[in-house]
């Protein structure tokens, strides 16, 4: 039950940081890690996020050879 828990908790956060990700490609904006002083939760900050661009890099590399999606024109 415990272990479950923890499971669903640290999908959440990947699904998250993959979120943070996505918003930082699209518009440019993301965290500013440079804000945290403490060394050690600026790095952890910089791993997640960094564990959000490798599955939004993962997801987009499998929608741009899937035959399910296709490049729209932008507006």
């Amino acid at each position: 039950m415990v272990l479950g828990r923890v499971f669903h908790y640290a999908l959440d956060a990947v699904l998250i940081s993959t979120v943070v990700a996505g918003v930082r490609r699209s518009s440019g904006f993301a965290p500013d890690t440079n804000a945290i002083s403490e060394p050690t939760l600026r790095s952890t900050a910089e791993r997640f996020l960094g564990i959000g661009e490798t599955i939004f890099d993962m997801i987009q590399g499998s929608a741009v050879n899937s035959d399910y999606f296709k490049r729209e024109a932008r507006r």
